[in-house]
């Protein structure tokens, strides 16, 4: 076996996991997002930095004022997913970063004085750790519908500030039984790699 994971693993993280959308009625508890993050906050990003910030929208009034901000075709399925969490860039993030990358506290200041420079980093790794997010999410037995499709000027408003910047959106919870459309094709081996 080439692979140090399990197989039963394996699929409950990549084979068996698609994107959900639809949910059962259970909830999605606290515990259940500490331990989530407590295992997510571990995959490397760059110089440690850790830019993704996530607002849980638990509240009915919340969701009132969320939903709206949604495509079309995701209102419905973000109105009625258990949990749904705004997955941000903390574009300020290199305030963290003599705490965070003690090694080389001169990062803050050598690399990411420009804030340009530091919306493309943010961006870049807190959308690395949004993938490892939704990972998290299916480690522990949760489905993810994450989302793109939102008005994200409108997001920034109402949810976060000028200095966080949102990357998607992920309705959470268990799968219902018609959660899942057929899976996508993907590209083969010989179509993705190259080795030079």
């Amino acid at each position: 076996m080439t692979l140090a994971l399990d197989k039963a693993a394996q699929d409950l993280l990549f084979r068996a996991a698609h994107t959900a959308n639809a949910f059962t009625e259970e909830p999605v508890t606290d515990e259940q997002m500490q331990a989530v993050y407590d295992l997510i906050k571990l995959a490397p990003t760059a110089f440690n930095q850790s830019p993704l910030r996530v607002v849980l929208v638990r509240s009915a009034e919340a969701r009132e004022r969320l939903v709206p901000l949604m495509a079309e075709g995701n209102r419905a399925k973000t109105g009625a997913a258990p949990l749904v969490a705004i997955l941000a860039a903390d574009n300020e993030f290199h305030e963290e970063l003599p705490a965070l990358f003690p090694a080389f506290p001169q990062a803050k200041d050598l690399f990411f004085a420009e804030r340009a420079a530091r919306e493309s980093s943010a961006t870049l790794n807190g959308a690395l750790q949004a993938g490892y997010f939704i990972l998290g999410l299916r480690a522990a037995g949760l489905a993810a519908g994450p989302m793109t499709g939102y008005d994200a000027a409108a997001v920034q408003k109402e949810f976060l500030d000028d200095d966080h910047t949102p990357l998607m959106i992920v309705n959470i919870g268990r799968p219902a039984a018609d959660a899942y459309r057929p899976r996508g094709p993907r590209l083969d081996y010989g179509q993705a790699v190259t080795t030079v």
